[in-house]
């Protein structure tokens, strides 16, 4: 960004700062009788009552994320885009490497009609897809629970185990490891082959190099999302072809290089 665009970015930032102090002085020139909308400020990490988060250094938390209470997020876990964990009435714990995918939510019950206390406990190297929804519930190391899937209070998924998309595992059912369940309400469906249980595995250390790209790039300033803009823009324009023809050669800048940990699999040509 270059002298002009720091001077207008500058000159925006306090008009608005002067339309806020202006805001805050007419209402107390009307004293009890102004309306004050009330803006509610998200946080990604929360306090509830005397309980707080305890996150890793090393876990991705989108910055949309909701970690609420008593939640546990172990070393390399990352938790996607608008998932809520909300450790409240009880906590939570997240193992190490575990992912749990964009829109999730996690939530505990303090204890069901047997008074049995209901914690929800992941594991490590776990994949929870898109838009599931745990619940009181255990899930032991490298397991998979598919997108949409609901796990109500008392659940136990075994290791190696996996929950189909979009099923529904009724109250204090256990899944046996090795094991694929499926439908509403989730039945056993099949054992998994070696390649499948193979997959749970591999898909959390994909998720786990993924989030270290998500982290780097939320972590960048203004000034730096500006100037790859400006990157990309004018290698968009690049015509390798033509380039070749003149005996041109450009490299692409570091900036706009993806660890090739993420980049999809090339096949070798025969």
């Amino acid at each position: 960004m270059g002298s002009l665009g720091r001077a207008v970015y500058t000159m925006g930032f306090w008009i608005r700062e002067t339309g806020q102090a202006l805001d805050r002085l007419g209402c107390r020139l009307q004293g009890n009788y102004y309306f004050q909308e009330q803006l509610s400020r998200h946080r990604t990490l929360m306090n509830v009552f005397d309980k707080a988060p305890a996150v890793d250094k090393s876990a991705f938390i989108a910055p949309s994320a909701s970690i609420i209470g008593d939640v546990q997020v172990g070393r390399g876990s990352s938790v996607w885009y608008g998932c809520v964990l909300r450790g409240d009435v009880n906590g939570i714990s997240v193992g190490s490497g575990t992912n749990i995918q964009d829109n999730s939510l996690v939530h505990v019950a303090k204890s069901n009609l047997s008074g049995k206390v209901l914690p929800t406990i992941i594991g490590d190297n776990v994949t929870v897809g898109h838009s599931a929804v745990i619940h009181g519930c255990t899930i032991e190391d490298e397991a998979f629970i598919g997108m949409g899937a609901t796990l109500l209070d008392g659940v136990v998924v075994e290791k190696h185990a996996m929950v189909a998309a979009g099923a529904l595992v009724r109250q204090n059912t256990r899944i046996p490891s090795g094991e694929a369940w499926g439908g509403n309400p989730a039945k056993f469906l099949r054992k998994l082959t070696d390649e499948e249980i193979a997959f749970i595995s591999q898909s959390a250390t994909n998720y786990s190099n993924l989030a270290s790209v998500h982290a780097a790039e939320n972590a960048k300033s203004f000034d730096e999302i500006e100037f790859e803009k400006v990157l990309r823009k004018k290698y968009a324009r690049r015509d390798e072809e033509y380039d070749s023809m003149l005996g041109v050669v450009r490299e692409t800048p570091p900036e706009l290089i993806l660890p090739e940990n993420i980049l999809p699999a090339q096949k070798s040509s025969q």
